[in-house]
């Protein structure tokens, strides 16, 4: 898995360099994610979903981030809590992670795509 892994550059000045695992750009995306009213969880692959059965906590589960030139591209599936507006849902979801990954990494954000993978019947708030 580490060849898999990409590192973002985000500043570089006579003190050194700071560099960014794409993971943790994915760990803010999700933690974002799942702070907005109506999302549920955030849903991933079957790989995923077994390792967060056994107790392990995946917080990227369900995104993926890409780079392209100076550029971040963001995709997350999440499961919405019935009831919920799905469009006003993922424009929040949207929102906030875009909000957060800049402020925090000071990268920009070019697009968050977000996928609704099913809706959780169980959450009615």
């Amino acid at each position: 898995m580490a060849e898999d892994r990409k590192i973002f550059k985000i500043k570089e000045d006579h003190l050194g360099e700071v560099r960014i695992a794409d993971e943790v750009v994915a760990i803010i995306a999700g933690l974002a994610a799942t702070e907005v009213e109506g999302v549920a969880s955030m849903a991933g692959n079957i790989t995923n979903e077994l390792v967060s059965k056994l107790g392990m906590k995946n917080l990227s589960k369900g995104v993926r981030v890409s780079v392209l030139e100076d550029c971040v591209e963001v995709e997350v599936a999440l499961n919405i809590a019935y009831g919920y507006s799905i469009p006003e849902v993922s424009a929040k979801v949207q929102e906030k992670i875009k909000s957060a990954i800049e402020t925090m990494t000071g990268l920009s954000v070019a697009l968050v795509n977000v996928r609704i993978a099913s809706v959780d019947m169980g959450n009615n708030k």
